[in-house]
């Protein structure tokens, strides 16, 4: 699934931040609000599509690597629209028997998730708000679909530069570390905007008229999302930096100092 909205409600007169990244992604599932909204940031970022694919490429990667620690239980909050190569899709691949738990607040995707998860039993989709995160780790459906009691890999991708300083990023994740096992981890990616400060504030105007505000963050700021993690190498790089399968070019993205940040970290 691609990871995008916070936002909840179905408005076809507002951007959505779900579709939106669906339309970067090339899908069907947008609307001509979202795609007008799309071109408007495309103009100040034309990389973002680069951006979003090496973020469901370090998805994969980070699944498999999860798997080869052990891992067997997913909970991907701020899942957003299906996508190809979902969640579920890839842990099958590694470790079949896998369990995923799809968390988001917008009505539109949890609608398509369950028509197309509903016959997985291994998959549950449930509603839930990453600004709440108490509410989700707590979820009778959820903790009744994955065994707290075992190692849980919970992912942020793409989520949380959509959270405001107000709900407070960092004091989040130390919430959902804190409702885990050892042995658990936490996978995060968040854009960061070190390289191209000055097109940040166009970015974010165009959000405000969207689903969900997104937050434009320097790598310095990202980093203490990831306090408390046993941090796995090579520790919070750019997407395509992170245990890259064969040794890459980087992409025309990757010329950035830091342009999309990533990392996956173990609660010890």
């Amino acid at each position: 699934m691609n990871p995008a909205s916070i936002g909840g409600g179905f408005n076809a007169s507002i951007p959505n931040a779900a579709r939106m990244y669906d339309y970067f992604l090339g899908g069907k599932d947008n609307l001509p609000v979202d795609r007008e909204a799309g071109e408007r940031v495309l103009k100040f970022v034309p990389e973002i599509p680069i951006g979003i694919r090496e973020n469901r490429a370090f998805l994969a990667r980070a699944i498999r690597f999860l798997t080869d620690q052990g891992v067997r239980q997913f909970l991907d909050i701020g899942a957003g629209l299906p996508t190809q190569d979902n969640v579920h899709q890839v842990a099958a691949r590694y470790a079949p028997g896998s369990r995923t738990v799809y968390v988001d607040n917008d009505p539109q995707v949890l609608v398509h998730a369950r028509a197309l998860l509903q016959q997985s039993p291994e998959v549950l989709v449930a509603q839930g708000d990453v600004r709440r995160p108490d509410e989700i780790m707590s979820n009778e459906a959820i903790r009744a679909h994955l065994d707290f009691d075992q190692p849980i890999a919970v992912l942020l991708l793409a989520i949380l530069h959509f959270v405001p300083d107000s709900d407070d990023p960092a004091g989040i994740v130390a919430r959902i570390r804190a409702a885990l096992p050892r042995g658990s981890h936490v996978a995060i990616s968040h854009v960061a905007v070190d390289d191209r400060p000055q097109v940040a504030p166009e970015v974010e105007r165009v959000y405000d008229n969207a689903s969900a505000q997104f937050v434009s963050r320097m790598s310095e700021e990202i980093a203490p999302l990831f306090d408390g993690l046993e941090l796995a190498e090579p520790g919070m790089v750019n997407l395509h930096q992170w245990r890259p399968d064969t040794r890459v070019t980087e992409p025309a993205l990757g010329r950035a100092r830091n342009y999309f940040l990533c990392g996956v970290g173990k609660i010890v």
